[in-house]
């Protein structure tokens, strides 16, 4: 696979990230209704979205995955390979945390955040294979 090809997945697994983010913003900010992936006790956004994960720092955890996104979405349009795997390495850790917090401190499970945690390990992984591509052409 050629790097365009990476750089093009890498931005639209990014831009399904941003989307997730901005869903969970909105379900913490505007807490609707219909909540279609609270589903019972242990598989349950909302106890995510208003419990002890909802902030980091004061700020809702959300934010950061969306902004985290946006940095990793302009960082392969730019081709900043070395930003790209900055920022995914960031952001793996901090899903591994919010992972961990969920699954070991709240005993729930978010179908949402396993997407984003998902897609932030290709992402990560795909950051390696171009840093890697770069390092091979020096």
């Amino acid at each position: 696979m050629n790097l365009k090809t990476i750089f093009l997945i890498i931005k639209s697994l990014s831009l399904i990230g941003i989307i997730l983010a901005l869903y969970l913003l909105w379900q913490q900010f505007f807490h609707p209704s219909f909540q279609p992936c609270s589903i019972n006790a242990t598989i349950n956004c909302e106890a995510i979205i208003s419990g002890a994960v909802a902030k980091t720092f004061g700020i809702p955890t959300p934010l950061f995955g969306l902004v985290g996104y946006l940095v990793i979405f302009f960082a392969a349009l730019r081709r900043k390979k070395r930003l790209l795997l900055s920022m995914a390495t960031f952001g793996l850790g901090f899903c591994l945390w919010i992972a961990y917090r969920e699954l070991f401190e709240l005993h729930v499970i978010c179908p949402i955040c396993i997407l984003c945690q998902t897609i932030m390990l290709s992402v990560f992984s795909l950051g390696i294979v171009v840093n890697r591509r770069e390092n091979d052409n020096k």
